[in-house]
């Protein structure tokens, strides 16, 4: 049996998909830009937040409410490779992808769920 050391260094070693994602209601093209360490875990964490009525995305709640979960669909848009040469900010370089894509996508009102950042 593996120690709880062993195993805490075994999970720092998985590799996870980190990137930006989008959820998207199938009914009527809006869409909800967000980014993760862990891509495969955070659709989980939205849809269970989604499935309890907890989301901290009001518009995406109520719209999620009123289609059902099977009208949304979850896509990674783009990934970030881990680097083996040199230490890197991950969250800092996923947050600067995401603002890229959501400036790129513009997913704001009728387009989407993002709120348009402050000027």
């Amino acid at each position: 049996m593996k120690t709880r050391k062993e195993l805490k260094e075994e999970y720092k070693q998985m590799k996870f998909k980190m990137g930006v994602f989008q959820i998207k209601n199938n009914i009527n093209g809006k869409i909800f830009i967000g980014s993760s360490l862990d891509l495969k875990a955070i659709w989980f964490a939205q849809k269970l937040q989604l499935d309890m009525g907890m989301h901290q995305n009001s518009e995406l709640q109520k719209d999620w409410n009123e289609f059902g979960s099977e009208n949304f669909s979850y896509e990674i848009l783009d990934e970030i490779k881990k680097s083996e040469d040199k230490p890197i900010d991950y969250k800092k370089e996923i947050k600067t992808l995401e603002d890229m894509i959501i400036n790129d996508l513009q997913p704001f009102e009728e387009k989407g769920y993002n709120k348009k950042p402050k000027k």
